[in-house]
């Protein structure tokens, strides 16, 4: 049986990317200049697993600039361990909704603390991009 070929989206030009690249290099510089802990998603490896901002350079043509927050990986592997097993979804156990409710309120932090720095932020399609938040540039 041969395996199922997966075709990538195309890439943006080159200096799209580079574009992207210096606004997430500011989104990186300004978020850390609230105090909070900041990191290259794409550039790390394992930043997925590291507490706080993630900021992220998608490089396709429809991609961009994309800021999540992570939770430390304690809570986090409690509550999705909780969800694989899974749970009631009209009464959630406290952790899950502790979890839910510590992403949704960082998401609305990042996204109040980057307006007010100036940058355009937005909702990107769900489907595609979860709960981040889309930093689309800096409002002129």
């Amino acid at each position: 049986m041969t395996e199922p070929e997966f075709d990538l989206p195309p890439k943006a030009p080159p200096e799209v990317v580079a574009e992207r690249e210096a606004l997430a290099h500011e989104v990186c510089r300004e978020l850390t200049r609230t105090g909070l802990p900041v990191h290259r998603g794409d550039l790390d490896g394992g930043a997925e697993k590291r507490p706080g901002a993630r900021v992220h350079v998608a490089p396709f043509t429809e991609g961009g600039v994309y800021v999540n927050w992570t939770t430390d990986a304690e809570l986090r592997d409690t509550a999705l361990d909780l969800f694989a097993r899974g749970i009631d979804y009209a009464d959630p156990p406290p952790v899950l909704r502790h979890y839910n409710s510590v992403l949704r309120h960082m998401r609305a932090a990042l996204s109040e603390i980057l307006a007010s720095a100036g940058f355009d932020v937005g909702e990107p399609d769900r489907h595609g991009h979860g709960s981040m938040i889309e930093v689309r540039g800096v409002r002129p």
